[in-house]
């Protein structure tokens, strides 16, 4: 639903895919970089991986694939940016072999993807990455929200810049009268599930009323396909607000808001407040977490992506290929991660993460 009474520009969505192929020849004794770290070559012949989901890893995903090129020729990986939720669909369908998502799978869409397979699936974290909230107001350079009137935002409850909600949180800002356009996702985002958990654990009307999703009912807004849609809508609309990945923020020079966390401290989405949010966080067994309850100066929207696969089921070169790549990822591809405004897995859940890697075809 659009807000009533307020024009609303439509902006082209050009279709997400990053497809990659990977042919460039190297061997045990290359110079490629992160080739001592990285297994073996998985191939002397060709091997595809499919994979699909997250938009929010989009930007990094597409990088690491074109950096892997140079470590292993036998393989070509294609993935497309469809949203988390159409990549856990086309895993459970097993059109792909691969999916990545920023929200980790219910019980019940694991047990309808482990009762198709007949094994069990396995979550592998990626990276972290903050969901800024962007905004795009005339002469509006400086923002700072909290975690309740966000929610309120979201609710249509608060529906202008200078509602007496938002002046509390901004002494002395001149703040304009300008209706608040909010967007949010239209496919069923990872994003959208970082936001609304959130959401969720900050406001009990938000809780109550809508709750933590991929696919919320949203109350009010407008809306655009993936990360890039939703900055494109912001971009494209004085008054514009919505929930995008930093790197996507960014990307598109748009303000975004400070947020107070549960100390209370007005924090800027950053490589370093996305650190500061994880650095006591406890992962369990399964690696499937929230971040939630952020203080100190850790940045409050914070989530982790997850590539997920099955401990069965794929040829032996498509195992092999696909473990190799994500090891490496692991190993070698921080430096990208942190390019592009991710924060890298801390060490002990990079250890965790081999392990579930580890486990990919293990019951073949």
């Amino acid at each position: 639903m659009r807000p009533t009474g307020v024009a609303w520009k439509r902006i082209p969505l050009a279709t997400v895919a990053i497809v990659a192929v990977l042919a460039a020849a190297c061997s045990k004794t290359s110079n490629s970089p992160g080739a001592s770290s990285s297994p073996a070559s998985s191939s002397s012949a060709s091997v595809s991986l499919t994979g699909a989901g997250s938009t929010f890893v989009q930007p990094a995903m597409l990088q690491w694939i074109s950096k892997y090129k140079t470590v292993d020729a036998g393989v070509s990986i294609n993935y497309q940016g469809i949203g988390s939720g159409g990549g856990i669909t086309q895993l459970t369908a097993q059109t792909i072999d691969f999916a990545d998502s920023d929200a980790f799978m219910k019980p019940a869409e694991i047990s309808a993807a482990e009762a198709k397979r007949k094994c069990t699936v396995v979550h592998v974290p990626m990276v972290f990455g903050a969901v800024t909230v962007a905004y795009n107001v005339k002469g509006l350079s400086n923002l700072t929200l909290d975690g309740p009137t966000l929610a309120n935002i979201y609710l249509g409850k608060i529906t202008t810049y200078n509602d007496p909600a938002i002046k509390a949180l901004n002494p002395g800002t001149n703040l304009p009268s300008t209706p608040i356009r909010v967007v949010h996702r239209s496919d069923a985002s990872g994003t959208s599930n970082i936001f609304t958990t959130y959401l969720s654990s900050v406001s009990p009307l938000w809780s109550s009323q809508v709750g933590a999703s991929k696919s919320p009912k949203w109350p009010t807004g407008g809306e655009g396909q993936g990360n890039d849609g939703v900055a494109a809508q912001i971009q494209g609309n004085d008054g514009g607000l919505g929930y995008v990945e930093l790197s996507y923020a960014l990307d598109s020079k748009l303000s975004t808001a400070k947020l107070k966390n549960k100390d209370g401290n007005a924090i800027t989405a950053s490589i370093a407040s996305t650190q500061a949010a994880v650095q006591s966080l406890q992962i369990p067994a399964d690696l499937r977490f929230n971040v939630t309850g952020v203080g100190g100066q850790g940045y409050p929207i914070v989530g982790a992506t997850w590539v997920i696969a099955y401990e069965c089921g794929y040829p032996a070169a498509k195992a092999t290929a696909l473990k190799s790549f994500l090891t490496w990822i692991v190993n070698n591809g921080d430096a990208v991660a942190l390019q592009l405004h991710y924060a890298p897995l801390f060490p002990t859940l990079k250890t965790k993460t081999l392990a579930n890697i580890a486990l990919i075809n293990s019951k073949a």
